[in-house]
């Protein structure tokens, strides 16, 4: 939560709420489940994912609530609340610190991320995920062997000034983008890996 603080609100200048030091919001609850890379005992990336058919007092899920005019920013026609079901969860929050600065480097955080989310998922029966998230996330997404399809127009963000779209990705892991990576699927330790071979 501390670098969700340091990336959305420092980096991004989103409005969300802080209290300084941390970022935390009215979706992390006991339903919630995290990602997170682990560098020698810091967290330098990490994501969210709730169930899509979950709710905490009068909240539900991000997009969920988004199309129920709960959330300022999101347009309240751009996703389609039938999406959501038994076997869709939300991915949210997805963030990579600055601190890792190579190519390589942040498209393992990447990998080790959307992985651990997929597993979670498939821990839970659920086979595929939504997120909201850059329009540029579909070509990112392929580098890591994420199939990602837009399922939303694209909006535009106030705070950031980037457009965002809802994706709809399986629930499916990588193992072989995971090996070219230098990913270790089974321990999760990372080797060196070629980016090229996943270009």
């Amino acid at each position: 939560m501390k670098l969700r603080k340091s990336f959305f609100v420092d980096g991004l200048g989103w409005h969300i709420p802080n209290d300084g030091v941390a970022e935390m919001d009215q979706y992390d609850t006991p339903y919630a489940h995290y990602s997170l890379v682990v560098d020698e005992g810091t967290v330098i990336a990490g994501a969210r994912c709730v169930p899509t058919t979950v709710s905490w007092g009068s909240y539900t899920n991000m997009l969920n609530d988004s199309a129920r005019g709960l959330l300022e920013g999101i347009p309240e026609t751009l996703f389609d609340p039938s999406l959501c079901g038994p076997e869709t969860w939300e991915g949210t929050r997805l963030v990579i610190s600055d601190t890792v600065t190579s190519r390589l480097g942040r498209l393992q955080c990447l990998a080790l991320t959307i992985d651990g989310l997929v597993r979670i998922l498939q821990a839970h029966g659920a086979k595929t995920f939504l997120t909201l998230s850059p329009v540029a996330l579909q070509r990112t997404a392929g580098l890591v062997g994420l199939q990602a399809q837009q399922a939303s127009v694209s909006c535009h963000c106030r705070d950031d000034g980037r457009e965002y779209a809802v994706f709809r990705c399986k629930a499916e892991r990588a193992l072989n983008r995971l090996a070219q990576l230098g990913i270790d699927a089974e321990t999760h330790e990372v080797h060196e890996g070629d980016v090229s071979k996943a270009v």
